[in-house]
């Protein structure tokens, strides 16, 4: 009698072989990893230019009083370049009221973005004679806008 049918017999039943495993080639693994993370930064990019173009498009509504860009010149308002990171107050040749210098500010995302939405509320006493921006996407995408621009007007 062979072992499998002694086996059998016995009421052990019969013993498979080893289950064989499937093991990717490390170089197939890093290949894929690399093309995950190349699509990511992809889309992420993607998704920072579209904010971007769309914020080009809500600066319209600041243009009246704000430049940006090589060659930008102070307005109503002052010029726009390097405001990330930039204490409020200190746009050369532009004449703030005491509020805004005083206000102790340094622009960033976040400074930004709460006092877009009602610039007279964040700094009492501004000379910024604007109802301010509600929509949280309008923002987003106007901040990827305006924050590309370094201190000489060239974009990141």
């Amino acid at each position: 009698m062979s072992t499998t049918s002694a086996l059998c017999h016995k009421g052990v039943g019969i013993v498979a072989p080893p289950s064989e495993t499937y093991e990717e080639h490390p170089m197939k693994k890093l290949t894929l990893s690399a093309l995950v993370i190349i699509a990511s930064s992809a889309a992420a990019s993607a998704a920072l230019a579209q904010d971007a173009a769309a914020g080009k498009s809500s600066f319209n509504k600041c243009l009246a009083c704000h430049a940006i860009g090589e060659g930008a010149k102070n307005k109503v308002g002052p010029q726009l370049n390097g405001i990330d990171g930039r204490k409020s107050g200190t746009a050369e040749g532009y004449s703030y009221s005491d509020a805004n210098k005083n206000s102790g500010i340094t622009w960033n995302e976040a400074q930004f973005k709460e006092y877009i939405k009602d610039p007279k509320a964040k700094v009492p006493g501004t000379k910024m004679a604007f109802a301010g921006i509600k929509g949280e996407k309008e923002i987003n995408d106007l901040w990827a806008f305006i924050s590309q621009y370094d201190k000489d007007g060239k974009t990141k």
